[in-house]
């Protein structure tokens, strides 16, 4: 079953348990993905669902940030329950050690010795990690490989 499929599933169930937050999360997800196939004349993949998955994700953890600073605790616990209902939909992250290993096999492909060859090492490192790995992680654990 493809990953749209299952949210589709999901709604569907969400709305025959009278489950409102999940509910809400999914209807939203889904017109995400009805706005992207519209704007991209296409059908939506599972890669761009789980992209589009993943910028919700961030999204809410930004929301977090805010309400948090802004002494909005129950709003911030709200964002943070909706990205976890959204992160259920993402393919297994890769493990701190997994990431370095595919970094440092791109670090020898490309020769890279110095910081500056970052955005090479990145093209190769993202490629190969897309939807299983934060990018921000990624990119702090490359420039700490490169500044060594």
């Amino acid at each position: 079953m493809s990953l749209i499929d299952q949210i589709d599933t999901d709604f569907k169930d969400a709305l025959k348990n009278k489950e409102a937050e999940k509910l809400s999360v999914l209807r939203m997800l889904k017109s995400s993905i009805k706005n992207f196939e519209i704007g991209e004349q296409k059908t939506a993949t599972d890669d761009d669902a789980i992209r589009l998955i993943q910028r919700e994700i961030k999204q809410r953890k930004d929301s977090i940030e805010s309400y948090t600073s802004g002494g909005r605790a129950e709003l911030a616990e709200k964002e943070r329950g909706e990205a976890e209902i959204l992160k259920k939909y993402l393919p297994q992250q890769l493990s701190s050690e997994e990431i370095v290993k595919i970094i440092e096999a791109a670090i020898s492909e490309v020769g890279a010795t110095t910081p500056a060859d970052m955005g090479k090492v990145m093209g190769r490192v993202m490629s190969q990690v897309a939807g299983r790995a934060d990018g921000s992680q990624v990119s702090t654990k490359v420039k700490e490989l490169l500044s060594k």
